[in-house]
């Protein structure tokens, strides 16, 4: 492994500029080539995405703690072990394979950025039980999608979808989020979807939430469930639990790590992430546990899963979804989606996997959140997008030009993808109400 020091500019000491110096470290016969010391996380993730577009090798991200200051004679290091974690996400997204820290690394560094690779490539080796589908000599048929639930029906038979997206509450208190499963449900919407403790938050359980809407609100609901919070006794349980209670349709996902959250001193458990979760429902509705044994009765769980069109490693995201096909994926809904290029691109690299994708649609409620969505989320939002919500110039032309913007991409979309994801900002029903106007006749 060979690794280089930048200065603040991502150029070496001599002035040699970053392209100069991938290319010749890309000659020299190292298998890993890469970054260390230097000034900090932020300029070597900047640098890292320019080294990605000259090599082919796999990259190294070893940074300092930040930049030193003195004090009482000693060196001090200012990145906390939460800021240097929070890069480790992005350098696994700019294609970095070695994570790591140099100088003013402690070992408290090394175990949130630990925690954080952990939660985006987990470690496997504790379902190494966990039976093929042609190994499976006594599993039982699956049920046909179109006999799972209504959604299934839905998708097996060709027709347009719509979801909204529905957060539990904070608290035991779930009428506001029944008022707007019951908005939605008016106005024609498919299914309510449910997410598992967005950005690693505490909220009434989405299991539960799901139930309720089902029963008070007379929709049917989509549970997302994710794998941060469970091992893989714990999945099964619930997973069996959900069928149990009427739930039949899921999206699959690894889940947000805690550090995203409220609660950064929280444990995430992550034995499996999504494809590991996929292949567990796939053998539940089979009759069978992890390990291949049966339960003696199975779930007809529709598995749906995550797909991000703009992901900074397409390539990687691309065989990762391969991958959650494979272990049995029935549909896929997106993040959301605000340049139609790149989800052409995303459909045409999966064209040959054939299952459904339902495209995530967000209305902007303001510019910030436009640069949120870029800047923390990354997902790409086109400058023609924020130029609009840029001149916008009050929040109530701003919610209105989001609606407008996300009409527009709904209408766009239509043609290529099977149905539509509708987020509800902040709790604003309404406004995903008003982007569903633009599916028309369905």
């Amino acid at each position: 492994m060979a690794q280089v020091t930048i200065d603040d500019a991502g150029s070496l000491r001599d002035g040699t500029g970053t392209e100069t110096f991938t290319r010749q470290l890309n000659q020299w016969p190292a298998d890993v080539i890469g970054l260390n010391c230097s000034a900090g996380p932020k300029v070597m993730l900047e640098t890292i995405e320019r080294m990605a577009e000259f090599t082919s090798k796999p990259l190294s991200a070893m940074p300092n703690a930040g930049h030193p200051v003195r004090l009482e004679g000693r060196s001090i290091y200012l990145c906390s072990p939460e800021y240097m974690a929070q890069y480790a996400r992005r350098f696994l997204d700019a294609g970095v394979r070695i994570i790591g820290g140099c100088c003013g690394t402690t070992p408290e560094h090394i175990k949130q950025v630990r925690a954080e690779t952990r939660s985006l490539q987990p470690e496997h080796r504790r379902v190494v039980a966990a039976a093929a589908a042609g190994e499976l000599a006594e599993a039982l048929p699956k049920v046909p999608v179109h006999e799972k639930s209504g959604l299934g029906a839905k998708l097996a038979g060709g027709r347009f979808v719509a979801f909204v997206e529905i957060l539990p509450p904070r608290g035991v208190d779930a009428s506001r989020e029944i008022a707007g499963a019951r908005l939605s449900a008016s106005h024609g919407i498919d299914c309510i979807n449910v997410p598992d403790g967005p950005r690693a938050s505490a909220r009434m359980s989405a299991q539960a939430a799901c139930q309720i809407i089902q029963q008070q609100a007379s929709i049917e609901a989509v549970l997302h469930f994710c794998c941060r919070d469970r091992n893989i006794l714990g999945i099964q349980s619930e997973l069996i639990g959900a069928h149990a209670c009427g739930i039949r349709n899921l999206i699959c996902i690894t889940g947000d790590p805690p550090r995203m959250g409220s609660y950064p001193e929280a444990t995430a458990v992550f034995d499996v992430d999504s494809i590991g979760l996929v292949g567990i429902v796939n053998n539940l509705n089979r009759g069978l546990d992890i390990g291949g044994n049966q339960i003696g009765s199975q779930t007809s769980l529709l598995i749906g899963v995550g797909a991000n069109p703009g992901a900074v490693n397409l390539d990687e995201e691309i065989q990762r979804f391969a991958r959650k096909v494979e272990a049995g994926a029935e549909y896929a809904v997106t993040q959301p989606v605000f340049d139609l290029g790149l989800l052409e691109r995303f459909l045409r690299r999966i064209e040959h996997l054939k299952i459904p994708l339902i495209a995530g649609v967000w209305p902007l409620t303001s510019l910030r959140n436009a640069e949120f969505m870029v800047n923390e989320l990354r997902v790409p939002v086109p400058r023609d997008y924020l130029e609009r919500m840029r001149r916008a110039d009050s929040a109530d032309k701003a919610r209105e030009e989001g609606v407008a913007i996300a009409r527009e991409m709904v209408q766009r979309v239509r043609p290529i993808v099977r149905g539509v994801q509708l987020s509800a900002p902040f709790g604003r029903y309404q406004m995903a109400i008003d982007v569903a106007e633009a599916i028309g006749s369905r």
